[in-house]
């Protein structure tokens, strides 16, 4: 399972998306929009937001921090 995070310097979900990925052993690679134009454009293209967190598990896109959704997406009750 691949999951990837953009997110921005100072996020608060984003933050809370991160805790929920560590509380529940959750491997994630994490970019930041703010300090890649390159990511930014590719976020914008997968979700038609340009708000974080977007949140892509196996190209599964979840938009903000959605716990529910998270949980059914990584199969994990938190």
């Amino acid at each position: 399972m691949h999951v990837k995070i953009y997110t921005t310097t100072h996020c608060p979900y984003c933050n809370m998306a991160k805790d929920f990925f560590k509380k529940n052993s959750v491997k994630y690679e994490e970019v930041n929009v703010e300090l890649d134009e390159k990511a930014a454009e590719e976020m914008i293209e997968k979700s038609g937001q340009m708000g974080v967190p977007v949140i892509d598990v196996d190209g599964k896109i979840i938009v903000g921090f959605d716990r529910p959704a998270l949980e059914k997406a990584l199969k994990v009750k938190a």
